[in-house]
């Protein structure tokens, strides 16, 4: 029988052979594997201290249930993320994830949905905080990180890092405290559509899926703490791999990526000020630092960094890979990236909250291409009614699907769990909604996520795939198609399009340019020019934004 990991014991397993190692760097600050395990410890004792912990043992729970406490991460990015999360383990106590552009009630929905007992936030975000306390009885514990914003300390909050300094470093073990597998790893996923959902993960099956597990691309697992320690080792002596992670740790793939860099013996950078992206920043210090990779998330992460480029020359020589997911990134884009940096590869990753890294698709400078993935062992693609694993070269289009170490299920929701999480034939899969088919060569092509599907005229059109088309235009800064009502067609597609400074086109010129690419009936029967998209910190397109603006501009039907 192969070993069970939790995420705690794999990163102390990591800083005993490496302790000496950087693991971040922000700034000024830099923390090796032996700081960053102290301070996660003194966390963890603060958490245990407040009286939180285990309370249920996962045997004894439905898959949609958690007998952990449960405490909010409203944070930007910074060491204090990476110490919530494995202080939060190693007392076995589910750190999660807010994202920080909520609005008062979706902070009030989220955390009466965790059943919050404690929150760790930055000084910035204590007004709101303030606002939604009143109605959260149950949060015990508030450990404010000072920004240098000036707020004042909530009342009955405690400085984080005088928290920290006043806890014990001593492994909670001592205590009987002896985090498990079976302990929940939980990411909040706000989708496309309606109040975000927490998915629940055992940690081993998250830690295999996409947080160090395996290897993507070779899908090659450990299956030891001794392995892992090797691993670790042998990166740190061959230099430690270094990565800078742009999307904010408030969004899954950020907190796997930190989490693959970590178990390699690697070092997480930073740019010192992520409360938005500063793409001069973000070479300078990819310059300075030696990062070997940068991730991103599609085309409004990505665009700044060439814009940036084309202005000046970096030394970038230790650059090797451009990481990107959660969406799409143009080829047109990936292209000129390359002949910016051309011994380096972009790698786009394909995956979900719910299924963890799933495929890959890697281009190389002259080969920049976008959409088909080589996928792993347990990824496939399901037909339309899930009953069956549609074959290599089938025509139908189908439902990205994942098996072996996926979710648990949703909190507090055994309805939306049973839909998503269907079994097939004996075997358990994660469907989340992103459409697909099967390549004869066994590759998957990915179309989109059925949210954002758009059904006109009986055709379903996949949303990214005609922002993909439009993009192309060298006028076009950004992109957002929708659909909205039509008489005729039941749902037209619509372009939300900003361009860049200065530059100018027609409705007739960006269409000229995406019907080089897209069917003739793909294309946007309206057309709504911004001055500016709306995106997430992730870069995830608003596409509820972006309907309203579509609905807003009335077309004839």
């Amino acid at each position: 029988m192969s070993t069970e990991f939790n995420l705690a014991t794999v990163h102390e397993t990591i800083a005993e052979v490496i302790p000496d190692q950087e693991c971040v760097v922000q700034g000024d600050l830099r923390l090796t594997y032996a700081d960053l395990t102290e301070r996660s410890r003194r966390l963890a004792n603060v958490l245990h201290d407040a009286g939180l912990g285990c309370r249920t043992e996962r045997d004894e729970l439905e898959s949609h249930e958690s007998g952990q406490d449960h405490v909010a991460l409203y944070l930007y990015n910074g060491n204090e993320y990476l110490e919530g999360m494995l202080g939060g383990y190693k007392a076995r106590v589910v750190p999660f994830n807010v994202n920080y552009r909520y609005v008062d009630e979706e902070l009030r929905y989220l955390f009466h949905d965790a059943a919050t007992k404690g929150v760790i936030y930055h000084s910035s975000f204590a007004p709101a905080l303030a606002r939604v306390l009143p109605d959260l009885p149950d949060v015990t514990l508030l450990l404010q990180v000072d920004d240098g914003s000036g707020e004042d300390l909530l009342p009955g909050a405690r400085w984080y890092e005088e928290a920290l300094a006043e806890a014990s470093a001593e492994p909670l073990s001592a205590k009987g405290v002896e985090p498990s597998p079976d302990d929940l790893y939980v990411v909040y996923t706000g989708g496309t559509t309606g109040m975000p959902k927490g998915v629940l993960w055992r940690q081993h099956d998250i830690f295999m899926a996409a947080m160090g597990g395996r290897a993507v691309g070779t899908w090659e697992e450990l299956s030891t703490y001794e392995e892992i320690a090797e691993k670790a080792k042998a990166g740190a002596e061959a230099g430690g791999f270094r990565l800078m992670p742009l999307p904010p740790l408030m969004h899954g793939a950020a907190q796997w990526a930190s989490f693959i860099i970590m178990t390699g013996g690697g070092t997480i950078v930073m740019p010192e000020h992520t409360r938005s992206m500063d793409a001069r920043e973000v070479l300078e210090t990819a310059e300075r630092e030696k990062v070997g990779a940068i991730a991103f998330v599609g085309d409004a992460m990505a665009r700044p960094v060439l814009e940036e480029l084309d202005r000046k020359t970096y030394d970038l020589s230790n650059l090797i890979m451009f990481g990107n997911g959660g969406a799409s990134l143009n080829p047109k884009i990936k292209e000129q990236l390359l002949e910016h940096v051309p011994h380096a590869m972009i790698g786009d990753s394909a995956g979900s909250s719910e299924t963890g890294a799933q495929m890959i698709n890697l281009s190389t400078k002259g080969d920049a291409t976008t959409g088909k993935f080589t996928p792993g062992p347990q990824a496939t693609v399901l037909d339309e009614s899930q009953s069956r694993i549609l074959d290599h070269g089938s025509e139908e289009t189908g439902w990205l699907a994942q098996s072996a170490q996926v979710p648990l299920g949703y909190l507090g929701d055994p309805e939306k769990t049973a839909r998503t999480f269907p079994t097939v034939d004996g075997v358990r899969y994660a469907v989340p909604g992103d459409r697909a088919k099967r390549m004869a060569d066994g590759g998957i092509e990915l179309l989109g996520r059925d949210s954002v599907t758009i059904n006109s005229g009986g055709e379903k059109i996949f949303a990214e795939e005609v922002e993909s088309a439009i993009a192309r235009h060298d006028a076009v800064q950004d992109v957002i198609v929708v659909g909205r009502p039509s008489e005729r067609w039941g749902q037209e597609v619509v372009a939300v399009v900003e361009l860049k400074d200065g530059a100018t086109a027609t409705e007739d010129d960006l269409t000229a340019v995406a019907s080089e690419h897209v069917a003739q009936y793909k294309l946007p029967k309206g057309w709504v020019f911004v001055d500016q998209t709306v995106r997430s910190p992730a870069g995830k397109a608003d596409y509820r934004w972006a309907k309203a603006q579509a609905t807003q501009t009335d077309a004839p039907a």
